[in-house]
């Protein structure tokens, strides 16, 4: 695993991209010499065609991205992979089309691009294959060892036997003398004072410490000793948060958030955020102020009632706020309900307002709150106040989200679906405390690249 972006990354889908990108780049680089009358260094040195042919790789990797085929490495079909590349291909064509009737100098020639696209659908979803099978089949993955069978260590192994590109392979586990639970494809070695014996016959790359009750039950002795002789050893939980990118409510702890300085957000991170938020809502709202003005003026015909919709949200450390939408819910549409979440097929979402919602339109004034200093662009997002009481009450940990400002987007946002459940919610709050944990400008801009492909996919939109 590699951290990036303060996330794990698996190391695999690291090199899957850089091998693509470079064997897209030496297909339209390859066409490109092949083709051209003149020399082709004139062309990519002289004319500008580095800069045009990696217009194109960019393009295509945006569009491999969109279509989620850096997200996981299952193919459900090498037919319906051809198709994703075929439909990628196609929509660089289209753009390249389009350049053409402007007079910017970054077309690549129509045979570099024709040639160079056939040899793209040719060899890259063949290399995507080799390279997929060639992972899974590696035995360059970590050995883990787990002491326990935590409900958070039935779900880690349960994910990696699923994603072998995480790079994590569980070869057995030690369990407590009355609890010897059994996990599904991974061999019992015992109960857990068998620690030394099953490291020196295995010899794990990771131990996890995975149990419920360790009082008198953790093999202390035997773990400093592994420790001191170099076995690396952590805690399930942190094993769970590189897995998941989410911190386990289950694992966690009162005292973790009492002692530990990673879980609280430093004050210079904060000041930091609220910094560049605010540039950047600016700049965004002078740059969407036609667009705006757009969806205000839709709103106003096509429905009765205000532009805007003002609701009470909770901010930062419980402090109430008025946070703007466009309104796209019929007027007094709790009035009878009260204070509910939003369903699928809303009833009382207006037709403009779907769409609005769709394409995350109606959220657009909210950059006025970024601008006030309500909200962060990036952060957990703002609930409302009859809402918070009642979470509070039914999940632990709920009240310490609101440590930072509440965001535009989150990281919750584009690693979960919209939640009307309390455990949908609990979900997101386990994102929100990572988020928090991690809390950095590289993890923002980490999740605003992503919050664009969430945004024009129309995903997770109530």
């Amino acid at each position: 695993m590699i951290r990036l972006f303060r996330v794990s990354i698996p190391s695999s889908s690291v090199a899957l991209v850089l091998s693509e990108t470079i064997l897209i780049l030496s297909c339209y680089l390859l066409a490109a010499y092949a083709t051209l009358d003149v020399s082709s260094d004139i062309f990519l040195w002289e004319d500008g065609g580095w800069w045009r042919v990696g217009l194109v790789v960019l393009l295509i990797f945006l569009g491999l991205y969109f279509h989620d085929l850096y997200d996981t490495y299952r193919i459900p079909s090498r037919t319906v992979l051809l198709q994703q590349f075929c439909f990628v291909l196609g929509i660089a064509f289209l753009l390249q089309a389009l350049l053409s009737y402007g007079r910017w100098d970054v077309m690549v020639p129509r045979r570099i691009m024709l040639y160079g696209s056939v040899l793209v659908l040719g060899l890259a979803p063949l290399w995507r294959i080799v390279f997929t099978d060639t992972v899974r089949k590696a035995k360059g993955a970590q050995k883990l060892l787990f002491l326990g069978t935590s409900p958070a260590v039935h779900e880690i192994i349960a994910t990696l036997r699923e994603r072998p590109e995480l790079g994590m392979a569980p070869i057995g586990f030690l369990g407590v003398e009355d609890r010897m639970d059994s996990l599904e494809g991974v061999p019992c070695l015992g109960p857990v004072g068998g620690l030394r014996a099953a490291v020196a016959e295995l010899q794990p790359d990771r131990i996890v410490v995975g149990m419920e009750e360790r009082r008198e039950a953790l093999p202390i002795e035997q773990l400093l000793d592994l420790r001191f002789a170099g076995v690396q050893i952590e805690d399930s939980a942190a094993t769970y948060e590189t897995v998941f990118h989410r911190v386990s409510i289950r694992e966690l702890r009162p005292s973790q958030l009492v002692f530990s300085a990673e879980m609280s957000p430093q004050a210079t991170m904060v000041a930091t955020q609220s910094m560049y938020s605010w540039i950047l809502g600016i700049a965004g709202f002078i740059i969407g102020l036609p667009l705006m003005l757009a969806v205000a003026l839709a709103v106003k015909l096509f429905s009765k009632g205000p532009v805007f919709y003002r609701q009470t949200r909770v901010g930062r450390g419980g402090v109430p706020f008025t946070l703007y939408k466009f309104r796209s819910m019929y007027p007094d549409a709790e009035v009878k309900s009260g204070a509910v979440w939003a369903t699928k097929d809303d009833p009382r979402v207006t037709p403009v307002g779907r769409w609005l919602r769709k394409l995350r339109l109606d959220e657009m004034p909210q950059l006025f709150n970024v601008i006030r200093g309500d909200m962060s662009l990036v952060g957990p997002r703002p609930e409302r106040p009859e809402f918070v009481q009642m979470l509070q009450e039914k999940i632990p940990f709920y009240r310490q989200r609101s440590c930072v400002k509440p965001g535009v987007t989150g990281w919750a946002q584009i690693n979960h679906k919209y939640g009307d459940t309390i455990e949908d919610v609990t979900t997101k709050l386990e994102y929100d405390l990572y988020y928090i944990k991690n809390l950095a400008p590289s993890l923002d801009a980490y999740i605003l690249f992503h919050t664009a492909k969430t945004v024009l996919l129309g995903r997770g939109a109530q």
